[in-house]
């Protein structure tokens, strides 16, 4: 497949990617609500959408790339109990909400740049955004298509219905719905069971609150996105992603709210990556298996065996196409390391390699394969991006790779061309398109071999009385926060700032 091809969840087939401007890419995500630490839930999205805004600058797209925040307006229900997560939670942790969210949105980074995960163009909070979202609503208000009660404004589910496909996203029907929407303090207030909240009235006791036309409130978490990704990517752009629980309602409602504030659909292709389950169970606190990333890197919660490197999990989670159900168990993470590992040094021993310079193959047929595995690599990321197929193929390459370096595959098997392709090839997917990096320990025992080597430099100089060596060694190690301290027996410590 020489073309981009993406599974649009919209129209429940892949098609092929045409930016709306040539060259250049909008893709929005939605990001998390920071009212608490981040999850094992949270990772799949993430690196997931990571990976499809690498792959499209690979393509040489400029991409903009717009993950936003949830700091408000984040509820389940639409009745009057409705209250805003952030807001809750701030009062539980006894915290200003501010304070809360700087917290968890600083932990939310810290766990994307431990994932290396890409920052996004744009990150934009649904509290910095209140102007457009409460300017929207009275856009939406004047269509006719939304209305307020008693300082709420709801959107009128049942009027876009009756001349939109509501429901065509998720596969909801309407009618269904109304059926078994449950029953809750306030929906009386509202004309038809299915509306959605686009602002709500707040209580007394609440603390976020903003003034509106309609009296003091706070937004809605359907209205934000609408309003974010509208002004930073225009009224229709190309890529809007999430998790396929964000189908319904957010996105359902993303979808009537945007088209009748701007009269047609927001979004050209809707890209949605399927759930992660936990030893074959559903996450959820019942279960007791929602696993925080804290918990996951350092081994902490009750269901691991032990802690798993930020890598180790990123490529377990690439190792599965991103639209089926993905199943994390200490076995899995277990094997994922393990393969992890044996294709790392494969690439690191690829980099070391050099070709003896024949130009043909001495091996036509293995010259073939080589060629072949390589070029469905991009085949397979063309295919709606199946990065589970292109690390199969780096298994089938790490074999060779080896062979080359123990002599069991002749220097020359290869040509030089396939040689050379081979090397780009394995840099440019491996690194650059997956966003794999060496284990944090590897690294380290980098850094210890490095650190030997000057020490027994320095050692030597100290011998020949070449102090002036021996101190440049210490001071520029000290420049780089890294101390050497001469012991009394003749050794060398040292210890990093």
């Amino acid at each position: 497949m020489s073309e981009l091809h993406i599974y649009n969840s919209y129209t429940r087939q892949k098609e092929k990617f045409e930016s709306i401007t040539p060259g250049y890419a909008g893709l929005y995500v939605c990001g998390p609500t920071v009212s608490g630490e981040s999850h094992l839930g949270h990772a799949r999205p993430y690196i997931t959408f990571d990976v499809v805004q690498r792959y499209l600058r690979h393509l040489g797209y400029k991409v903009r790339y717009v993950r936003n925040i949830t700091d408000a307006g984040h509820f389940e229900e639409e009745g009057r109990e409705a209250e805003d997560k952030v807001s809750e939670k701030a009062k539980l942790e006894k915290l200003e909400p501010m304070e809360m969210v700087h917290k968890y949105t600083s932990l939310f980074h810290k766990g994307m740049a431990m994932f290396n995960c890409d920052e996004p163009s744009i990150e934009p909070t649904a509290t910095g955004h209140i102007v457009e979202q409460i300017d929207m609503i009275q856009d939406i208000i004047s269509k006719g298509y939304a209305y307020e009660v008693n300082g709420s404004v709801y959107f009128d589910v049942t009027k876009y219905a009756a001349e939109y496909p509501y429901g065509k996203l998720s596969g909801r029907v309407l009618e269904d719905q109304l059926e078994t929407t449950r029953d809750l303090d306030g929906q009386d207030e509202k004309r038809n069971k299915a509306d959605f909240a686009l602002w709500k009235k707040a209580p007394p006791e609440h603390i976020m609150r903003w003034n509106s036309p309609w009296g003091e409130g706070f937004p809605g978490w359907h209205i934000e996105c609408s309003a974010m990704s509208s002004k930073y990517l225009g009224e229709t752009f190309d890529i809007h992603g999430g998790g396929m629980d964000l189908q319904f309602p957010h996105h359902e409602s993303e979808i009537a709210q945007s088209t009748i504030a701007h009269g047609h659909p927001p979004v050209r292709y809707w890209m949605h990556n399927n759930m992660i389950t936990i030893n074959g169970k559903k996450m959820g606190k019942s279960y007791n298996n929602v696993i925080k990333l804290s918990e996951l890197f350092s081994g902490s919660h009750p269901l691991l065996a032990q802690a798993y490197h930020p890598m180790v999990v990123r490529f377990n989670i690439l190792q599965t196409h991103y639209r089926s159900t993905l199943d994390f168990s200490n076995e899995a993470l277990q094997a994922s390391e393990k393969a992890f590992r044996r294709l790392w040094e494969a690439y690191e021993t690829l980099q070391k390699l050099a070709h003896p310079g024949n130009e043909n193959a001495s091996d036509a047929e293995l010259d073939s394969k080589v060629n072949t595995w390589l070029a469905e690599c991009a085949d397979f990321m063309n295919d709606d991006l199946n990065t589970a197929k292109v690390i199969a193929n780096f298994f089938e390459l790490a074999p060779v790779i080896n062979g080359i370096k123990g002599g069991q595959v002749k220097a020359d098997a290869l040509s030089a061309a396939t040689f050379v392709a081979l090397k780009a090839t394995f840099s440019a997917y491996l690194v650059d398109i997956l966003g794999m990096e060496p284990l944090q320990e590897e690294q380290s025992d980098k850094l210890d071999k490095v650190l030997s080597l000057l020490i027994d430099i320095r050692k030597d100089a100290k011998k020949r009385k070449d102090f002036a060596t021996s101190d440049l060694i210490r001071n520029q190690l000290a420049e780089n926060g890294i101390l050497l301290k001469d012991e009394k027996d003749g050794s060398v410590s040292y210890s990093v700032n």
